[in-house]
This record gives C-alpha cells, sequence and structure tokens, in this order.
C-alpha cells in the first residue's frame, strides 16, 4: 500500500461519504482508495464545481464534504468554491496532489493560496505519519467547522505506506479516542461541532433571561449556527414572546410556526422590515448580523439592545456589535436560557398575529405586473413556479441580479429545503451548488435558480446533470445581460455594451446536453412545466424564462450600498 492509499483508506474510515472531484494523476490514488474505502466519487466537469458541489453537500447533509483534485491547476480551479466554503465555515477537506520541485510547471505555492482565502493549508509530511495527518485534516474540518487543504505531495503519496496495517482501525480510534462513547465524528450537523466544553455559564444565561423578561418586543433571528435548534428556540420564543426570523442561509427554519417572519434582510417583506425595526431587543442564534441581513443596520432601530449567541467569540463584536454576548452552542444556550426566564407575551398580540397570516409572505404583497413584449415579469414566473412544483423541494440560487425572485417567492418546507452559496456572492456557483445539495437530500424535488450569466459559467455541469439523473428542475432566469451592472452603472449614463449580450438558445443548449427544455415569455408557458411534472421525469428540466429586466431589484439597491 501506497500512502496516497492509506491517506484514502483513512479518510473513508473517519466517515468521508461522498467525494467530489475531477482526477488527474496526483489524485488518481487517493480518489480510488476513498471509493474502495466505500465513499461515493461524483465527477464534475470542472474543479470549481467540485468544489461547490461538496460545499452544498455538506451544508445540507450535515456530513463532511471532501473534494479531490489534481495539482497546480486542478487546485486553482476551485479556488473560488473552494473560497465559498471557507467564508461560509463550511467542514470541508481539500485533498490536492502538490508538486514541491520547483522547476515543475504544475509547482505553486498551494498553502500559500489557500490560506489567502481564509482555509487551512495541511500537508501529509511523512509515510509513517500519513494517517495521523489525514485524520488531524478530517478532525479541523468537522471540529472547528473549517475548509481545510490537505496537500498530499507527489513524492510522499507514492511511497510506500509504513504506519500500521490496520488503517481503517487506526484512523477510527484517532478520530475517536479511546474510551470514548460513540461512532467516529463523521458527521458535524451544523450544530455542536467544536462547541466549548462545559455547561453554559450560569451569569450569562441569567444575564439573557433577564433581558428577554425586560423586552416588550423582542425578536429572535437564526442564522446558519441555528439551524439545527429550531425546537429549543421556538419554545423560548414562546416562553417569552418574540417573533421568529431568519438570515437567508435558513430560511424556512420556522416555517409553519405563526410567528414565522421568514428572512431578515434584503428579501424581508415589508412586514417584516417593520416588525424587526420595531424590535426592542434583536437576538442573534448563530447569526452575525451582517449588512444583508440587517440592511447595513438599519432593521435595527438606534434604542434596540443587541443580543448574540454564536460559537465563535469574535462574531458577538462584528457588523452589529452585541450588548450581550453568549459564546456557546445555540441549542444548548436556548435550554438554559428558557430553564430561567418569565413567561411573558411580549411581541405576541392577536393583532401581529392577523397581519403575520395576512401580510408576512411576499405572495400576499401587491405589485404591479411587467409581462409583455415576449417577457415575463420575474414575480409572475417565481408564483407560477411556487404554485407548480411540489412542496418538498430543495431550491439553490445562484448570485445575481434576479436572485431575490427565487428567494422570496419560491417557498421551501424547512430548512432544509434551501441551500444559499453567497458569502463570497460569485455568480457561476448556483448549478453546482444544485447538484450538490440534490445528491444530499435524494428525497427533495432539486431546483436550481440561475441567471442567464450563471448558466453560462457552469454550463458543464449540465452533462454532470444528466450523468447523474438528477429530476432536476433549471429555472434561467434571462435578461441577457449582468442584469446587476446594468442597474448598477445605467441609471448613471455609462455605456453598457460590455455587459449586454445577443440572444442566446439556452432551450436549444440544454437539449444539446440530454435535458427537456422550455422556453416562457408568459404564464401560459408554464404548461410546459406542468407536462414535464406529470411525466416520468426522467431527464432534468430547463426552463429558459426571458424575463423583463427594465428596473433593478430593491434587494440590489441595498446592495449597492456596500460596493
Amino acid at each position: 500500500m501506497i500512502v496516497a492509499e492509506a491517506v484514502g483508506r483513512a479518510l473513508a474510515a473517519c466517515g468521508a461519504e461522498a467525494v467530489f472531484g475531477v482526477v488527474g494523476s496526483g489524485n488518481f490514488h487517493v480518489t480510488n482508495a476513498l471509493v474502495a474505502g466505500g465513499a461515493r466519487f461524483v465527477a464534475a466537469r470542472h474543479e470549481g464545481g467540485a468544489a461547490t458541489m461538496a460545499d452544498a453537500y455538506a451544508r445540507m447533509s450535515g456530513r463532511a464534504g471532501v473534494v479531490s483534485v489534481h495539482q497546480g491547476p486542478g487546485l486553482t480551479n476551485a479556488m473560488t468554491g473552494l473560497t465559498e466554503a471557507a467564508k461560509s465555515r463550511t467542514p470541508l477537506i481539500v485533498l490536492a496532489g502538490e508538486a514541491t520541485e520547483a522547476r515543475s510547471n504544475f509547482h505553486i505555492d498551494q498553502a500559500a493560496l489557500a490560506t489567502a482565502v481564509g482555509a487551512v493549508a495541511l500537508r501529509v509530511t511523512s509515510a509513517q505519519a500519513a494517517v495521523e495527518q489525514a485524520v488531524e485534516a478530517y478532525r479541523v474540518a468537522v471540529g472547528e467547522r473549517r475548509t481545510v487543504l490537505l496537500n498530499l505531495p507527489l513524492d510522499v503519496q507514492s511511497a510506500p505506506y509504513e504506519g500500521p496495517g490496520d488503517v481503517a482501525g487506526l484512523a477510527a480510534g484517532l478520530l475517536r479516542p479511546a474510551g470514548s462513547p460513540g461512532e467516529a465524528a463523521s458527521s458535524w450537523a451544523g450544530s455542536t461541532a467544536g462547541s466549548p466544553a462545559g455547561p453554559v455559564p450560569e451569569d450569562e444565561a441569567a444575564a439573557l433571561a433577564g433581558a428577554l423578561g425586560a423586552a416588550r418586543r423582542p425578536v429572535f433571528i437564526a442564522g446558519r449556527g441555528a439551524r439545527h435548534a429550531r425546537r429549543e428556540l421556538e419554545e423560548l420564543a414562546g416562553r417569552t414572546g418574540a417573533l421568529l426570523a431568519t438570515s437567508a442561509v435558513a430560511r424556512g427554519l420556522f416555517r409553519g410556526s405563526p410567528w414565522d417572519l421568514d428572512v431578515s434582510g434584503g428579501f424581508a417583506t415589508p412586514l417584516t422590515a417593520e416588525l424587526i425595526r420595531g424590535a426592542d431587543l434583536v437576538v442573534a442564534w448563530g447569526c452575525a448580523l451582517n449588512m444583508w441581513t440587517t440592511r447595513h443596520g438599519s432593521l435595527v432601530s438606534p434604542g434596540a439592545r443587541v443580543a448574540k449567541v454564536d460559537l465563535d467569540a469574535a462574531a458577538l463584536k462584528t457588523h452589529v456589535p452585541a450588548d450581550l454576548g453568549v459564546v456557546g452552542d445555540v441549542a444548548a444556550v436556548a435550554r438554559a436560557v428558557t430553564a430561567r426566564a418569565a413567561q411573558a407575551s411580549g411581541y405576541r398580540t392577536a393583532e401581529v398575529a392577523e397581519r403575520i397570516r395576512a401580510e408576512g409572505r411576499w405572495r400576499a404583497v401587491p405589485y404591479e405586473d411587467g409581462s409583455g413584449g415576449g417577457r415575463i415579469d420575474p414575480r409572475t414566473l417565481t408564483i407560477g413556479l411556487d404554485e407548480l412544483l411540489p412542496p418538498e423541494r430543495i431550491v439553490s440560487v445562484d448570485s445575481g441580479n434576479f436572485m431575490g425572485y427565487p428567494s422570496m417567492f419560491l417557498d421551501v418546507p424547512d430548512e432544509g429545503g434551501f441551500c444559499f452559496t453567497q458569502a463570497f456572492q460569485s455568480v457561476g456557483l448556483g448549478l453546482a451548488t444544485a447538484i450538490g445539495a440534490a445528491l444530499a437530500r435524494p428525497d427533495r424535488l432539486p431546483v436550481a435558480a440561475l441567471g442567464d450569466g450563471g448558466l453560462l459559467m457552469g454550463l458543464a455541469e449540465l452533462e454532470t446533470v444528466v450523468r447523474l439523473g438528477l429530476p432536476m428542475v433549471i429555472v434561467v432566469y434571462d435578461d441577457e445581460a449582468y442584469g446587476a451592472e446594468v442597474h448598477h452603472f445605467g441609471p448613471h449614463g455609462h455605456p453598457l455594451g460590455t455587459v449586454t449580450f445577443p440572444p442566446a438558445d439556452l432551450a436549444a443548449i440544454a437539449r444539446g446536453h440530454g435535458l427537456a427544455a422550455v422556453t416562457v415569455t408568459g404564464r401560459e408557458d408554464l404548461a410546459g412545466v406542468a407536462g414535464w411534472l406529470d411525466g416520468p421525469r426522467d431527464r432534468p428540466l430547463l426552463v429558459h424564462a426571458k424575463v423583463a429586466g427594465e428596473r433593478g431589484s430593491w434587494w440590489l439597491e441595498e446592495a449597492f450600498k456596500g460596493h
């Protein structure tokens, strides 16, 4: 057995279930060893797609993501997806061959590249310590919720392995120290991985309980770090009279609650924005309250107190600093505070409940339909799709001018129904995101929402969707432009020839890849989507929607304030 094979077997024993990548000579043996150890290998057509697929798979499955790439260009191709994962604190292990000889045309400083984008750079350095170093990479990824690059120098990985023969047993034992109960720590589940040891500090729990007791209009905003804690947060909110909202990445967490305000921030309904601005206490649970979640701070009224609960102490002072901060796991802190909190009605009145029921979703907000001239209003399109698509869906959204329409008008059943890889705001990740999410949740209909620019950037992965047999609906909001730039610079009279494009027959392109396709220019054309849904769904469907794009989106106007 060579070192590369020992590393692959060790990671499989740690719990690597799915590996995404593009295989070259530098990662051939480690990838095959992972497969031999029981992992599923998913071949992408581009390393950037592979990294984003693994990121989305990790987010939606609660398992660590694994990416396997060639040395040099294999890693550089993956860097945008790797950056998104690192910024989002996704538990991800990137296995990359490494050319350490400076004269090699593949040689670059791979560790520096990873460090520059916020990932942790580790390396397998010897034939004796290879398994221990692979397990350490897995432990850091899962236990500290980090994206880890594990460099595999070509000379080291091809050397005979010199460690103990039972690689799987050694790896499992290293990941689970002797005498500890349970299985190897293969699942992070978006929850307690990396949480501080010991109980929640008594004084901090009491202080937060006191703040809630004194509040007349408390609002909870839950982020990605709270996606495992719905029951605990709803119990505490019920006791203290708090309304419930989420950041975009945790959308759907409180779906079904009569006190669910849906998303806070640029995608918030007018009612949600009004009620959050009216809060006298905002409690962020696993949510940093960044500029998107707070509309550049405008949703937090000057007189409101802010409390934050987060595993990361640094998050307590970033963006909107906390008046009261608690470092700890969201579910554990919520339980501790509930035990100390007094019963109060808080923000929960009959009038507020009725307003949430009547005005709490974008479907209830009137708008003037801008369809016409061979183009469909993106709101009309998305509402029509929402009515047609089955409720058990998993929606993945790319970045761009269009992104608010699916994020606001396509409902999701719960927090497992929305995958939002937007920490880096890169256009082009949406299709790969949808593939990873679909593989994590095969029980749900995968829906990818893309702009025309994002589709064309990720076009190679259409073949991956077809090859994997995914019954995916890919909705393309085509305004024949990079719409964000059009609406950013156009009003000031700047020339737009660099960001506008002639029409492209995206439906024909999709059919050429083996998909079914329909072109939508009016609501009546959605009959083609209904027909696909009623049929065998034996091929994925691309919906080429020619959308009206005369006006920019209101959330885009908010976003421009941060540029």
